[in-house]
């Protein structure tokens, strides 16, 4: 897939925004239309195991997602990519897309369209689980537990960060609350 050429930008809907882990020169609140923040990936290592699945984010089809759009010098952007595509792509649960953001635009006010790179859920992939009930949401929730910890803290985690960065998503927010319900862990 062919880069735009100059500086390009990244947009990051899960722990991207908070943990980029690349060398960026500018971060923009960003809108991105068509898709939207969802549980909807069967974590397999992670947080969950092929035996105990449980659930991360991905970029579902429909609605709109708030994120970060972080921008990326030239000179370090085949670096970048590179980067993500190691972080991102380990079971190739995501397809890496050139897609349109909207970001503030400056100094001038308003808004501007720039292209950003991002991953979205392959609903063709194995590990796809998009339309699920609440009650299944929050089995694999409970259930999940990886390398990188349980799938609960890790959306809790999550949660925690879009409330700090002023990101509203009451589906998210639902179920952690409906999770921290059913574990008894709700404060």
């Amino acid at each position: 897939m062919k880069r735009p050429t100059g500086d390009i930008w990244v947009f990051g809907y899960g722990s991207l925004m908070w943990r980029p882990g690349f060398a960026h020169i500018e971060t923009q609140p960003a809108l991105l239309r068509g898709y939207h923040r969802a549980l909807c990936i069967y974590s397999i290592q992670y947080r969950g195991s092929y035996e105990r699945p449980g659930l991360v984010l991905g970029l579902d089809r429909g609605g709109s997602c708030w994120g970060r759009a972080m921008k990326v010098a030239a000179k370090d952007a085949d670096g970048v990519i590179e980067y993500l595509h190691e972080r991102e792509m380990l079971h190739r649960v995501y397809l890496p897309k050139w897609l349109a953001v909207t970001v503030p635009a400056g100094v001038e006010g308003g808004e501007k369209k720039v292209t950003a790179y991002t991953f979205v859920a392959d609903r063709g992939h194995e590990q796809y689980i998009g339309g699920l009930s609440d009650t299944d949401a929050v089995k694999l929730i409970l259930q999940g537990r990886g390398k990188g910890g349980e799938c609960l803290d890790y959306l809790q985690s999550t949660v925690r960060h879009l409330d700090e960065l002023g990101i509203a998503d009451g589906p998210i927010h639902r179920l952690v609350k409906l999770a921290e319900e059913a574990a008894g862990t709700k404060p």
